[in-house]
């Protein structure tokens, strides 16, 4: 059993995976998590082993001596406390009164640092701020500027941070204190998030870049202004907000399990992907059939077993796993997977399929590639497809034309899931949405049954011809569409044309936005 203690963990400057290992492992251990921030809890939801019980930090007291003896007894009654810190915990952080009023307390703790603010913001927006000549940074609270001396020091990089308000008193202050009103600098809100922007300007026209940020801006929002010698590289050694997707926000219409991936594919190219959940995978409402036909593949009933969705091998799994079997019963039985996905599921339960399509990813692509009954080379010719219930027959029908016995059997149902909350139903309806990723007919018939139809503004990107139809058929256009069916190939071609969007707007003087920022649906491109 881990021992009573409190645990200060910085958890960086606002990007989710600039948290350390060890900070990790302090989520993971922690009983009670005290935090501020709600940006914290997708940590806790992604780390968190043992459901710890979330409090909230200005509930424990309004100063850092009354929480820090909060902080202590929540240790000395559940075990591992761990109080989140925006970040690297220390800087602009409570962390000294809380720290001291646990070891008055008698409590042990631990300070976890994560990245500090100036490093993530530097990198982040591509500002060096220091070269062969500048040597030395000087961090500043904005606003806590009247007792020092801001006399300009040719050989020192400066990072200001604070609330909009006091970077405009701050910057006054520099420019009363002697610094030339035409000193490059960097500007930046939401930095190392999706939300980052950054602004190139000057010193003495620092105002209306701060007047800007307020309307996109909270009062609370941390703004970091960066004076230093890395200003005139930013060009060459910018590499977030050029991300082909960055700042996009993207509806993905899928259940949270399949979902998953996919934001971490998104998130890779600079978007933030929402799951919607359209539709709940449940067990069949009779499921003897099924275990007839597991029982049957012990029992050497079939030749092949074609899988073609993610579901239909998780759906086999659990069955399996119910009547006590696993992957040691499909020995000497063909496999055949549609789409690079479901193979690699496959393979995450260590069988390896014989047959993936070489075409299109989809039921007509599998038959292109399906070999025939051949009575002297197959010792039966019956075939399992488990599949979902609303699955078309174009798969059975051309198994049965080569001379198979198919065995179509249910081994799921999908339901149309509930609706989303208000607020993302608003926002896929106002246009607040970039894009929307439609992974089959299904998402999109019950995306639009539970949701409504997305904004006119918003790219419609569909896996293949059968998923963008019925897109068309529900009133909507469809700009992006993937050279082949599977999630990997969609995500690239929305990229690809996020780019050329991108490269237009350039090409025109126009300053690039994202479909979200036109006031006007923005203009869709045919389907060839």
């Amino acid at each position: 059993m881990l021992r009573p203690a409190v645990s200060f963990v910085g958890t960086g400057p606002g990007d989710p995976g600039l948290i350390t290992a060890r900070a990790i492992e302090a989520i993971e251990r922690a009983a009670v998590v005290v935090t501020s921030d709600p940006t914290h809890m997708e940590l806790v939801d992604r780390y968190a082993q043992h459901g710890p019980q979330i409090l909230d930090a200005q509930e424990l007291g309004n100063t850092g001596r009354v929480r820090g003896r909060r902080l202590a007894a929540l240790a000395g009654e559940y075990g591992r406390v761990v109080r989140l810190l925006c970040d690297d915990g220390i800087l602009f952080a409570p962390t000294t009164d809380e720290a001291a009023a646990c070891r008055r307390a008698g409590m042990s703790f631990e300070i976890v640092p994560g990245v500090g603010l100036p490093a993530g913001i530097s990198a982040y927006t591509g500002t060096p701020l220091t070269d062969g000549r500048v040597r030395s940074v000087r961090l500043v609270a904005a606003g806590k500027t009247a007792h020092l001396d801001m006399t300009p020091h040719r050989n020192t990089g400066h990072v200001l941070a604070g609330s909009l308000v006091d970077i405009e008193d701050s910057v006054c202050g520099l420019i009363d204190a002697g610094w030339d009103p035409e000193t490059e600098v960097v500007i930046c809100s939401g930095g190392t998030t999706a939300t980052q922007v950054t602004a190139d300007t000057t010193l003495g026209a620092l105002r209306r870049h701060v007047a800007d940020l307020a309307e996109v801006s909270t009062p609370e929002e941390r703004i970091v202004v960066l004076v230093g010698p890395g200003n005139a590289l930013r060009q060459e050694l910018e590499w977030f907000e050029s991300k082909p997707l960055f700042g996009w926000q993207i509806i993905i219409p899928r259940t949270k399990e399949q979902g998953a991936a996919t934001v971490e594919a998104l998130a890779e190219l600079g978007a933030v992907g929402t799951i919607v959940p359209t539709i709940s995978v449940e067990p069949p409402r009779s499921p003897q059939k099924m275990e007839r036909a597991m029982r049957g593949l012990v029992t050497g009933d079939y030749r092949w077993v074609g899988f073609t969705s993610v579901n239909a091998v998780r759906a086999v799994r659990n069955h399996l796993s119910t009547l006590g079997l696993d992957a040691r019963c499909f020995a000497g039985i063909k496999i055949a997977a549609v789409g690079g996905v479901t193979a690699a599921s496959l393979r995450e339960i260590g069988i390896e399929p014989e047959l993936i399509p070489s075409g299109e990813q989809s039921a007509r692509g599998m038959l292109e590639d399906w070999p025939p009954y051949d009575p002297d080379l197959d010792p039966i010719n019956r075939v399992l497809l488990p599949r979902a219930d609303i699955a078309t027959d174009t798969l059975i029908a051309g198994l049965q034309e080569m001379g198979w016995d198919v065995d179509d059997v249910t081994a799921y149902r999908t339901v149309r899931a509930a609706p989303p909350p208000a607020p993302i139903r608003e926002s896929i309806k106002g246009g607040d949405f970039d894009a929307v990723l439609f992974t089959s007919s299904s998402t999109v018939r019950n995306m639009v049954g539970i949701a409504g139809k997305p904004h006119p503004r918003t790219i419609v990107a569909c896996i293949g011809p059968a998923t963008a139809k019925t897109a068309e058929e529900h009133g909507l256009r469809v700009d992006v569409l993937a050279p082949e069916a599977n999630i990997g190939a969609l995500i690239t071609a929305l990229a690809d044309f996020a780019r050329a969007r991108r490269q237009e707007a350039k090409d025109n003087d126009e300053t690039p936005l994202r479909p979200s920022q036109a006031r006007t649906p923005a203009r869709r491109r045919k389907r060839s």
